[in-house]
């Protein structure tokens, strides 16, 4: 069995007819998000539903999805605090080189470009211009964030599971 793929958390219902409010975790919104397409709410008991989008846009920091047959705000009530995911058997998404799924990503060694190991990462955010990688600590201490940039991530190893990166002045304070 495959692993699911989070695309995104619904954290509210947004106005009365039937949109959320998701928070993306996706580099495809775009594509994860497209009318037509099927994606999963995961509720607290481990049970997935599929959904199909109906309506896509952005607003702020959000993305706002409206689903079929959920046209109010209380047929989506039920949905706050759930994940969006897709199943990774339908993607079909070809990546060009130097682009990544988060899920390949997320468990690889961080390693400095003078050899020093500084943890895993745990999850990444994306928060605006550029994603963040949150980066847990190997030794006990406070996660690195590390802006996804040319200047810091050098290179990325899928095979051998690691990230080479340059730590610029202030990333560790």
């Amino acid at each position: 069995m495959t692993d699911w793929l989070n695309v995104g958390k619904i954290v509210n219902t947004h106005g009365i007819r039937g949109e959320v409010r998701v928070i993306s975790r996706t580099d495809f919104p775009e594509e994860r998000y497209a009318t037509g397409n099927t994606l999963y709410v995961l509720d607290e008991k481990g049970t997935r539903q599929p959904l199909q989008v109906s309506s896509w846009r952005k607003h702020k920091q959000f993305d706002l999805l409206t689903f079929e047959g959920f046209n109010n705000v209380n047929d989506v009530e039920q949905f706050k605090g759930t994940l969006l995911q897709v199943d990774p058997e339908t993607l079909d998404d070809e990546l060009q080189e130097g682009e990544f799924y988060y899920h390949e990503i997320i468990g690889l060694n961080v390693i400095t470009d003078d050899g020093v190991e500084l943890g895993k990462v745990k999850e990444i955010l994306s928060p605006g211009a550029n994603d963040v990688w949150v980066v847990q600590r190997k030794e006990n201490g406070k996660d690195i964030l590390l802006p996804y940039i040319e200047e810091v991530v050098k290179e990325i190893n899928i095979d051998k599971k690691e990230v080479i990166v340059h730590l610029m002045e202030g990333l560790l304070d």
